[in-house]
Parts: structure tokens; sequence; C-alpha cells
């Protein structure tokens, strides 16, 4: 049965909150009292003596449930129960459920109409606007028995919290049964003792979890802030299940859109058009060339601008969005949006069971990061990486040869540099300032922070690639004639290998410019070692104007007492003009090497670039594509993790000793257009290693993440209100970065794996469930090395984890067809026996893959797990 939402405009008036709609001069109606952040209405439902036409009927019921506004005569579908076949007493495990803004008083009447249903197949529940009084056409099969109506009021007054009304048919004579409407409150035992609720210990299977009552020291009204700006648009929905013990188990599960959607991306396009913005500029900062690398700088500039002009036509486009920030997957083909993930929602199931502790169980369910608007013809970026890279192998004399390790550090040097100058000069400037004030302690500390940094500046350098890329700069430069050829190395291990490669070093150029000098390899190594000389030489300055100011305050206190403790400028000697020439003369030397490793670092870009025009840069937007989507998904699962796990001790400790483990499952096949759409993907999820988060304060009501950095390191700041803030350790408050262990496994389970096993191959499935089970070991390794010992030991007896990964390796290892028991195994988070403390769980962010081609299809699996876990 499928249910749709169609709404008027005019039903817009409807859904304003309370406080807008009284601003509107609405008349004021009785609010329902409710917790903050919780639904303001819940019931269930069933039916007792339905009457069939004939009296052999065997109905297959389901309920319609209808609104009307006290203030406005029209009847609004709302909602529908499933459909309970072959008998006249049932019971429906599909329950209704408000939601926080919807404008619901006492006054609100409920019109519940119930159903028979002929032909399942035909039969379809639309929710829409009609006029009062007016019964919806009798749709192809099913059939009207009866209805009744009810005030919220009534219910909610009700001593035993339940009504029990008529139906009758439509003409209100001839009574059909009765249906019993019970109000459900989650967390209350069915004899109306509450649960006693608390945050040590922690149930669940395969996601986040925690206990749904508000903790000593944080309110839900403190809470809410932070996550209203990430979750948007709700859609609650109930369920009960019997149990063993002929008890309720009551479930309410609710999706959320949310506004990371589009915030992660947009923040995340603009940092790629202010990166490749300085990349041109650097390209063109290179000095003049030879005709044959400045032709191809040329080319790659105007390249470059073209895929600068589309990132900020993108941004543009987006910023115009205004709405909903749910993307479906019927959007998925649109240029646009196609940094924005697909289905991306917060499946947050509310588990009440009598005298049992309530829970949460959250899922961030995303659709695969994948390229769709550019399709997968050729394949995905697993398969484009692995040819383009052996394609640049090849480019014979046009271009020299830089690994990838190698460009990625040449992109890292130049990150230090764009970074450290600034710092560098600021730390000299308040040298300076602290020596006009004559201030010796905060001289030292002056002089500490730049020591700091310009260390770090030197040692930024210490690699051969930036000695070889300055030859092979020196190389490039109009004029040049070397009596030996000389082949620049990218590095030690390469340089032999260069050695018998055609290379445009050894091509003559303009050998009609007279050019008699030769390359002095050691150049680099005087002025790389100047910034270091220069700054002892500031340093043994500071030290010499302190030794002698301490003699001279010793003299001066020994003559007259009262003039050790008086603190004024002393005219023996200026401070100053003595430090002024040695910051200025480290200031110039800095700058030369800047210079210097700008130019060569920008060089070895030049060759990525110019080695794979245009693929290289439509590989880079392939994959900035497939990142923006995966990394909305991992923003949004930390920041529910970080908020559910505030009070959770193990969790936060193992958040900064260990980093956070990120399981990601897949059901995509290896068949067709979907291998393309796994092999995006898997290079989508393996970049999320470069992300790193910090927990900042919020220091405004804007709560929403801030990102920083470049394409190889991101910073991910989220921002939580004060009184959450202070619940976190030491370390995380002092800014330390969080690492995140990204791992996905993958099973295919759709006619297109059959398809794949039976005539394919399913060798990208088995090779991407590999790597990544060695990636999980690599983790357990490390909590096993980083955690606290009292927690050790229960691993070391009990040895569950270890036996899970043993079990899930020989899972992977078996040739078994859609083999599920990989995404149990993977999805398992605690040792199941009871002893075990909350501090013996290795926690995670759990984030599923959507599958479905409309509204995402994972109810079904979080059921399973809450039964199995």
């Amino acid at each position: 049965m499928e249910i749709k939402e169609e709404r008027s405009s005019d039903e817009a008036q409807q859904f304003l909150p309370s406080s807008q709609a009284d601003s509107l001069g609405e008349p004021q109606f009785t609010s329902i009292r409710r917790i903050a952040n919780e639904p303001k209405l819940e019931f269930s439902l069933a039916c007792k003596d339905l009457v069939a036409a004939t009296r052999d009927r065997k109905l297959n019921t389901f309920i319609q449930v209808s609104v009307v506004h006290p203030a406005e005569h029209i009847l609004t579908r709302y909602s529908s129960t499933e459909i309970v076949e072959g008998t006249r007493d049932p019971l429906f495990l599909t329950g209704v459920t408000f939601p926080p803004e919807y404008p619901i008083y006492e006054e609100t009447k409920i019109k519940l109409t119930v159903y028979d249903v002929k032909d399942k197949s035909q039969d379809t529940v639309r929710t829409s606007v009609l006029p009062d009084h007016k019964e919806p056409r009798a749709d192809v099969g099913r059939s009207f028995l009866g209805c009744t109506t009810f005030r919220v009021g009534d219910l909610v007054k009700s001593k035993e919290q339940q009504l029990t009304l008529t139906l009758r048919t439509s003409d209100g004579g001839k009574t059909v049964g009765t249906i019993e409407v019970n109000l459900v409150k989650m967390g209350e035992l069915e004899d109306g003792e509450t649960d006693h609720i608390t945050t040590d210990t922690q149930d669940q299977k395969c996601a986040l979890v925690r206990e749904c009552t508000a903790t000593e020291g944080i309110s839900d009204k403190d809470n809410l802030p932070s996550l209203n700006a990430v979750l948007k648009n709700p859609i609650c929905k109930l369920y009960r299940f019997p149990t063993s013990d002929n008890k309720w188990m009551r479930i309410r599960e609710q999706m959320a859109e949310t506004t990371l959607s589009f915030h992660v991306p947009k923040e995340l396009i603009n940092l790629h058009i202010k990166e490749d913005m300085r990349r041109n500029q650097e390209l063109k900062d290179l000095g003049e060339l030879a005709p044959h690398w400045d032709n191809m700088r040329k080319s790659v500039i105007a390249h470059c601008d073209q895929m600068l002009s589309m990132y900020q036509d993108t941004l543009a486009e987006l910023g115009k969005h205004t709405g909903s920030s749910f993307k479906s997957s019927c959007s998925k083909g649109e240029k646009t949006l196609e940094f924005i993930p697909i289905n991306l929602h917060l499946q947050r199931m509310h588990v009440h069971s009598p005298r049992l502790k309530d829970a949460l169980y959250d899922v961030i369910t995303v659709g695969a990061p994948a390229a769709h608007f550019q399709g997968f013809k050729n394949g995905g970026l697993r398969k484009l990486l692995s040819k383009f890279e052996a394609e640049r192998r090849n480019t014979g004399y046009q271009c020299i040869y830089y690994s990838p390790e190698n460009t990625a550090k040449a992109k890292e040097v130049l990150s230090n540099i764009n970074h450290l100058q600034p710092l560098i000069s600021s730390h000299a400037d308040l040298l300076l300032n602290s020596a006009s004030q004559h201030s010796p302690d905060s001289l030292k500390n002056s002089l500490k922070m730049l020591s700091e940094k310009t260390e770090l500046f030197v040692h930024a350098f210490k690699d051969q690639l930036v000695r070889s890329a300055l030859l092979a700069l020196y190389t490039a430069r109009p004029g040049c004639v070397l009596k030996k050829p000389a082949v620049p190395r990218n590095s030690a291990e390469e340089g032999s290998d260069l050695q018998h490669q055609d290379h445009p070093s050894q091509i003559k150029r303009q050998d009609s410019i007279p050019h008699h000098s030769e390359y002095d390899e050691e150049e680099w190594d005087r002025v790389w070692a100047n910034v270091g000389k220069s700054l002892n030489c500031v340093i043994a300055m500071v030290d010499r104007l302190l030794e002698k100011d301490s003699i001279s305050s010793i003299k001066e206190g020994e003559n007259d007492p009262s003039a050790a403790d008086c603190k004024v400028l002393r005219t023996d000697g200026d401070w100053y003009e003595q430090l002024y020439p040695l910051v200025i003369t480290l200031k110039d030397c800095m700058g030369e090497v800047v210079t210097r490793a700008k130019q060569s670092m920008a060089f070895v870009l030049l060759q990525e670039l110019a080695c794979g025009l245009p693929q290289c840069l439509m590989l880079t937007l392939r994959r900035d594509i497939v990142f923006s989507q995966a990394l909305a998904g991992l923003v949004c699962g930390f920041i529910i993790k970080l908020h559910t796990g505030l009070h959770d001790q193990g969790f936060l400790q193992q958040l900064h000793t260990v980093g956070l483990l990120v399981q990601y499952e897949g059901l995509l096949s290896t068949y067709s257009e979907e291998a393309g759409m796994l092999e995006d993907m898997a290079v989508g999820i393996s970049d999320l290693q470069k992300v790193m988060f910090k927990v900042i304060e919020a220091k405004s009501e804007d709560f929403l993440p801030v990102i920083t950095g470049r394409r190889e390191h991101y910073v991910i700041e989220v921002q939580l209100p004060a009184k959450m803030f202070e619940l976190l350790p030491q370390e995380i408050k002092e800014g330390k970065l969080l690492r995140m262990y990204p791992v996905l496994f993958n099973v295919g389970i759709n006619e297109q794996q059959t398809l794949a096993e039976r005539f394919g191959d399913t060798t990208l499935q088995e090779n991407i469930n590999q790597e990544n089970l060695e990636l999980l070991k690599e983790y357990y390794k490390l909590f096993t090395e980083k955690m606290p010992p009292d927690c050790l030991p229960h691993f070391q007896e009990q040895n569950d984890l270890k036996g899970l990964l043993e079990n899930l390796h020989q899972n992977i290892q078996a040739k078994k067809r859609k083999n599920v028991e990989i995404m149990w195994l993977a999805a398992t988070r605690r040792m199941p026996h009871r002893e075990c403390t909350e501090e013996c769980q290795m926690q995670k962010v759990c984030i599923q893959h959507d599958t479905a081609d409309g509204f995402p299809k994972v109810l079904q699996t979080s059921r399973r797990d809450i039964w199995k876990s």
C-alpha cells in the first residue's frame, strides 16, 4: 500500500505554529501538554465486530485518519494504518502520531474511516484536502464500511486514556462495529509506572543509541537549538508489536531531512573555488618559461578557468535554492544538484518495551555517493583513476611525470607556506612590538612563538621533491643550456627510473640566446639554511638583551632597592633598533625561500594538470562531486552521534583517544551501471580519511558546522551550545582534532547481482570488502592499544570482538552468493555478554545506502535490527 501526500495552498495556513496563528487573528485554542521535542499526540487503533457486506466475506481492512481543524471546515486526510487481512476484529500495528509542530488542539476533531480492501494491488491511499461533509470517491478495489469522529480533548482527558467509538454507515444509521482508540505515551509502563531511564548503558545493534530521557546537567531545551539547525521536517510513524509475554513493544519511527544536504556542498564548493583561484595565480607567478612550457601553462590555465567558472555557476545555483533540503532520487540526474547527496535523512527508532529501558536507534540513510549526471559508461572513479594514472606514466617528453604521492606532497607544501608565512610575519611584528615596549616577559613569549612557527616552516621544505622540482623549473627557463643534460629527480627512489626516460630538459631550447651559467644544486640548501641562521641571530640578540637587562636590574637594585621594582623605559640601548635589522633579514630570507618553493611546487602541479588535460580536471570534478555527497552524510552522522553521546564517557574517551569508526553499508550490485556507482562510492568513502573534526563552543545562534582546509585535508568545526560544550573532556575542549575511520562493506542483493554472479564478475565487491576488512582490523588494533587498560582485559578474556573479526574474514573469503551475513557481522558493535561494561564497546556511526527509487525503504531493515538485538 502506497501513501502519498497532496496538500493545497489553503492547507499551508493550517501548519503555521500556534504563535504565528495567533498573530494572524485566529481564535485561541487549548494546546496539548507535551514534553519538548516530543510528538503532540499518539494513539493506536483496533476494531471489533465489524460487519461485512456478505456473511461469508473475510474482511481486509484499514483505517483512514482525517483531521478537521477547529478554525476551518476542511477535512484533511492525514494518514492510514496497514491492511489487516481475514478478520472482523483487526488490531492495527501502525499507529497515528502528530509531530511537535503540527497544529492540533483539544478542540480538533479526528475522523476515522474504515475500508474493506477487495483488491490490494489497485489500492492507493492518498492524503489530500477535501471539502467538509464530502466523502471521497469510491476507489477501485475497496469499499466503505463505516466511520466515526472524536474530539482530541475527549481522548486526552479520558480517565483510562481510551475511547470506544461506534462505527456507523455514511447516513449515520446502521452500526457496523466499534473502534478502540488508545492514547500512547512512550516511556510509560502498562501499569502506569514510569521507567527509570539512565544513560549508563546502551544496547544497540548497528547504529547510534542513547537513552530517551534528559539527563542531569542538560535538558532537551538546551539540546534543541543545535539539533534543530541540522534536522528539519520530521515525519513520524508509530508501530507496536506483541512480545512473547503478551505485552506490547512500541516503536516510534521518525524520519527527518537535514539542512546539511545543501550546507556541506556549498561550503566545499566555496573552498574549491578559493583553492583553484590560488592555484591559477601560482601558475601565473611561475615567471618566464620556455615556449614549450609557456604554451603548456596557457593551456592549463584556460582549462582551469573553465572549471572554475563551472564551480562558481554551481554555487550560484545552489544559493538560489529554497524550500526542502531533501534531494529525492528522481533528481539525481540534475546537473545543478550533482553535489547534493541523494535521499540523505536521519531515521530514528524510539523503542519502548515493558519494564525495559527505552532506547533510540539512529541510522543515517543516503543514496550511494556517485556522479550520476556524468554517468558510468566508462566505469566509476576506481577504474577511471587507475586508467588515468597508467596513461600519465606514458606521456613521453611532453611533461614530467610526478607520482600521486609527490603531487599530494606539493599541495601540502603550498598549503604549509600559505598557512605559516603570515603567522611568522605576525609573530615577528609582535616581537618588535614587545621590544619597543621594553617588556621582557612579552619578548620571551613572542620569541617562543616565532621560533616554533619558523622551525615548522624550515622543516616543511626538508624534502627531495623541492630540490628536484627546482632543477626541473630551472631547465624550463628560456635559454637554459646544460653541459650535461640533467634529469630532475622527483625523489631518491624515482631517480634511477627516470634516468632512462626521455625528458624535456634534454631538448635544446633557444640556442641563439647565450647562457653559460650552470645550475648550482647547493644554492637551495644555502637559501633554505639562511632562514635557520637568521632565526638563530634573532634568538641570540634577544638572549643578550635580556641578560643585560637582568644584570642592569640587579645593579640598580643594589644602589636603590626601589628602582628594581620600577618598570620604566631604559635609555641604555634601544631594543627595537637592535632587533629590527635581524627581523627584517629573517623576513627577507623567508621571502626568498617562499618564492622559490612556491614556484617549484606550482611547476609540479603544472605537470600533473598538463599530463592529462582535460581528463585530469574532469576526474577532479567527479571526485569532488562524490566526496561532497559522502561528506554530507558523515557530518550529519557525527553531529547526531555527538549529541546522543554527550553523557557516554566511554564514547567520548574513544573519540579523542582513537577516533570514530564510521561504517557504510552498501547494497549495490556489480553489474552494469551499479558497478560504476560502487566504484564511485568506494573512492568517495575512502577519501573521508582526510577529514578530521573539531568541536568548538558556539558564539552565536548559528550552529551549522564550518569547513576549512583543502582537497587533501579538511577540518569540520562542529559548534555546540555552552552547556553542552562543558560536558566534553578537556582534550576535546582544547581543540584536539578527532580522526574518522570510514569503512564500507557491500553486498549486492537485487536481480542485477544475480546476473553478475552467474554471467559477470564480483571481483570488485570482493576486493572492496577485503580492503575495508583490513582497515577495520587496523582500527581494532588501535582500539586495543590506546584505550585504558581496565577495559582491555574484557576483550582478552572473552575474545568476542576478535572472534567477530575472524568470522567476518571467513565470510568475506567465502564465495557465497548474496552473503548478507557480512552485513550482520560488520554491523555488530559490541560484545553480546551482559557483563561487558560500556567502556568495552567499540562505538561507531552507521550509514546505510538507500536502494529505493523513491522514499527510502529502510524500515524493514531497522525493525529486523531491533528484533535481532
